[in-house]
């Protein structure tokens, strides 16, 4: 088993890209993590989506994207697992690197939310839900994770700007980075005064969907290229775990058990505890979901998440600092494509390359994608080699 090593990224500013395809969103992420590799060309390409098939009426994207990027003759796979499909893909480049089935794997994770308008969307979202008991009777994502976040608030007696701690963090790092959708910082008092969406949820607890596209090249170590002028950056873990689909088939809706075992896997793959990490690209595409991944890792007891937040538990100098380029909240959320934008972000902080964003010293990360409400559960360990 060989290590694997990130050495080219690209990234497309998340927004509405109204002007370009499917393709050409993930031509540019792919072609600019090819010319940062130094030129190096993949000998496989794995993508992680999770809508086109539906939005986009296209399927069979590993040809479809390859094609259109100038890729001939590569093997190419798709990975969907939910709106942790772009984190699915990043573990197939890993695991065909680490077994030394390939030396060089581009991934690219793309969703092209805007191919779609209308409320036909929020069916099509659903589908990563249960079609039988969930999607079928009108149950949307933020309605799941509404009656997530109501149950929390009244198990645990938190009052209802407990929710806000993430959605100010968010926004407040997303302010210097260049790719982020949202660059400005949130008071408690904006916060407070924006308008519910799905009760007790506002608009800020529920990051914005939207195009995107982010790819990543993988090579082992011996395929390293020199003097790239990048610090290399190692996937020192990679591991998924899965719970029941639906919540209300598991003992505690609020235990996002796959989230715990998924991490302590990778922890114990990479032979660190949490006091060795310097940054936690937590999912955050809602509010509840980040305070209960930080609870079910283990960094606040159970329903102390947010108390945590609140006493600095996410600060760079008395804590784990947590969505620090914004995360989907500010950033902007594209789905599928979410997890390898994490990934890419945590890449280019343990490089020092994230500008304004930096996090001082980072040498190690961890970045966990959740597909639904920790149905899936995928985390990597990065770590500066």
């Amino acid at each position: 088993m060989r290590d694997v090593f990130v050495i080219g990224l690209g990234m497309a500013p998340v927004g509405e890209h109204w002007e370009l395809s499917l393709a050409n969103l993930s031509a540019r992420a792919m072609l600019s993590a090819m010319r940062d590799a130094g030129g190096v060309q993949p000998q496989a390409l794995y993508v992680g989506n999770f809508l086109a098939y539906a939005v986009s009426q296209q399927a069979n994207l590993g040809a479809k994207l390859a094609g259109n990027a100038g890729l001939k003759h590569v093997e190419t796979l798709t990975a969907e697992a939910g709106e942790a499909s772009g984190a699915a893909a990043l573990r197939l480049g890993y695991l065909a690197v680490r077994s030394g089935y390939v030396d060089a794997a581009l991934v690219v994770a793309v969703e092209k939310y805007t191919d779609m308008v209308g409320s036909g969307m929020d069916a099509v979202i659903a589908q990563s839900a249960d079609a039988d008991f969930e999607s079928a009777q009108g149950l949307t994502s933020s309605g799941q994770a509404a009656m997530l976040a109501q149950r929390y608030l009244e198990s645990y007696h938190v009052p209802r700007e407990g929710l806000a701690g993430l959605p100010l963090l968010a926004h407040a790092h997303a302010v210097h980075n260049p790719l982020a959708m949202f660059r400005r910082a949130i008071d408690l008092d904006a916060y407070m005064r924006t308008p519910v969406t799905d009760y007790p949820l506002n608009l800020y607890d529920a990051a914005p969907p939207a195009d995107g596209a982010a790819a990543l090249m993988l090579v082992s170590a011996d395929h390293l290229p020199k003097g790239s002028g990048h610090a290399p950056v190692r996937i020192a873990a990679s591991s998924v775990a899965v719970d029941a689909l639906s919540p209300h088939d598991r003992p505690d809706p609020l235990d996002f058990s796959a989230a715990a075992i998924s991490a302590r896997q990778a922890l114990s793959q990479a032979g660190l505890g949490w006091e060795r990490l310097h940054l936690f690209e937590v999912w955050d595409a809602f509010s509840i979901y980040g305070l209960l991944s930080i609870e079910a890792c283990g960094l606040a007891p159970r329903g102390e998440g947010w108390r945590w937040l609140a006493e600095g538990g996410h600060s760079p100098t008395g804590g784990l600092p947590l969505l620090t380029m914004g995360g989907s909240k500010a950033r902007g959320y594209p789905l599928g494509a979410s997890g390898l934008y994490q990934a890419a972000e945590a890449a280019l902080q343990l490089r020092g390359e994230a500008g304004g964003c930096q996090v001082p010293g980072a040498q190690t990360a961890i970045v966990q994608a959740l597909g639904g409400p920790a149905a899936t559960a995928i985390t990597h360990i990065l770590a500066r080699a």
